[in-house]
This record gives C-alpha cells, sequence and structure tokens, in this order.
C-alpha cells in the first residue's frame, strides 16, 4: 500500500511545472538550435538547470526541455534580449542558451517563408 502511495505522488508530481514564466519571457521567441543568427545582436549566454531526477526516478525529457524553455525565456529580458536560442541539447537536466536581440536589427525568418518554394518561368 505504501508503494502504492509513493508511485501515485511521483506520478502526480512528474506532471506539475514547477517553473513558471516571469513577466516579459512571454514576448521572448524561441528559435531552433542552428538557426543562423547573424542577422541579429548577441546579448549573452545563459545557463539554466531544474532537476531532471525525483529520487529515483527520471522525469519527463519533454517537461524537462519546457521548463528549460521557460527559464531561458525568464533571463532574457534581463540581458535586454527578445529571441533566444538553445546552444546545445540537455545534458542531465541543464542547458546553455544564448540570447539575442533581433527587433529593430532584422528579422529572423518565419519557417513558413523557409517551407515554401517559389516558382519563376524559364525564359528563353
Amino acid at each position: 500500500m505504501r508503494s502504492i502511495i509513493l508511485l501515485l505522488t511521483v506520478g502526480l508530481l512528474s506532471a506539475c511545472s514547477f517553473v513558471k514564466m516571469a513577466p516579459g519571457g512571454d514576448e521572448v521567441k524561441v528559435i531552433a538550435i542552428g538557426k543562423d543568427m547573424s542577422a541579429c545582436e548577441k546579448r549573452g549566454d545563459i545557463n539554466v538547470s531544474v532537476k531532471d531526477r525525483l529520487g529515483p526516478y527520471e522525469r519527463d525529457v519533454l517537461r524537462v526541455k519546457d521548463e528549460l524553455e521557460v527559464l531561458a525565456r525568464n533571463e532574457a529580458p534581463g540581458l535586454k534580449a527578445d529571441t533566444v536560442q538553445a546552444v546545445a541539447e540537455v545534458d542531465d537536466g541543464a542547458q546553455k542558451w544564448r540570447a539575442y536581440r533581433c527587433n529593430g536589427v532584422q528579422k529572423v525568418p518565419s519557417n513558413e517563408s523557409l517551407d515554401k518554394a517559389v516558382t519563376q518561368p524559364l525564359k528563353d
């Protein structure tokens, strides 16, 4: 009976998000790893970490990634940045991000414009 209660408690806790969005963080854009950010001004690096384990149980990887992203977005306004990009994948609940200011510099192309092909007629 005791082990069932422990499993239910761990299960419920793993479904909770421990990190909340701070004011200004919801306005920060997240750019995928590897996208060219040379059109933006680099504002600094952000190192964030969360617990990826609860005792012997590993937390859901997607929840850990989501919380790290929220933490990075929360830090960006303090660096006067409007965009963040992960520098590396998650490692033991920690991740390094880079903050950029793109607003007013030059807009980063959206995924929609990158996925569309343009066809033009051949000239004789």
